[in-house]
């Protein structure tokens, strides 16, 4: 059982369920899917929201591990993304060297604001949280006391790991970044980090029209005749 835990913000539902949509319809394996909503976890996040923090996930993410158990492997990902490939493939990557793994950008975004006019910014390691393979037993230092009251780069920067070693790294199509990588034919996982083609004002962004594609295949249902 692939276990994808996907960051939710109920102002983009419809990004969390297209997702979720674009994993189940291409996996060649099971997948559990557990949505990270702020109204289900009242008992595990009580952090005061930071005024930096551009989505409802940005430090739950780091619970991942604490609601797996410490056990096992588990995926994460922001609700944002499009996966175009099988996401047995990302999951047959997991290497018990490391603790986490993910894509390691060298990002540094140009906008000053993203979507919700939410102010953008930079700092080392920026959109290497945005897709994580826990490996959950390496990450208790990610207990829920922690995760709410450490600084957001103390979380995003990896330093309750105390060494960048134990961080793996993923294939850059598993994470790329519309409107900062160029678009190629091998992406199998799509990350509108500025903002999607759900809201107005990037409805004709780099692979919109996969977007709109995917929604439309999720809203089918077959009527009797």
């Amino acid at each position: 059982m692939i276990r994808v835990f996907i960051g939710f913000d109920p102002r983009e539902t419809v990004a969390w369920h297209v997702l979720t949509h674009s994993i189940l319809a291409r996996s060649s394996q099971p997948v559990s899917f557990i949505p990270l909503a702020l109204d289900n976890m009242k008992e595990l996040m009580w952090r005061t929201r930071d005024p930096l923090q551009s989505t409802d996930f940005s430090f739950s993410r780091f619970l991942t591990p604490h609601l797996s158990g410490y056990d096992g492997w588990s995926l994460f990902m922001d609700c944002d993304m499009l996966v175009l490939q099988d996401i047995a493939k990302l999951w047959a990557l997991r290497d018990d060297r490391y603790a986490v793994m993910c894509v390691k950008h060298n990002h540094v975004p140009l906008e000053a604001s993203k979507f919700h006019n939410e102010k953008q910014t930079a700092y080392g390691k920026k959109n290497w949280s945005s897709v994580m393979l826990f490996n959950n037993a390496k990450c208790r230092a990610l207990a829920p006391e922690f995760v709410n009251t450490a600084s957001g780069l103390e979380l995003h920067q990896f330093k309750w790991l105390g060494n960048d070693e134990l961080i793996g790294e993923l294939p850059a199509g598993w994470n790329h970044l519309v409107g900062y990588d160029k678009p190629h034919a091998d992406v199998a996982n799509v990350h509108y980090t500025s903002g999607g083609p759900y809201f107005n004002e990037f409805t004709t962004c780099d692979y919109a029209n996969p977007w709109f594609e995917e929604k439309q295949r999720m809203l089918r249902v077959d009527q009797r005749a």
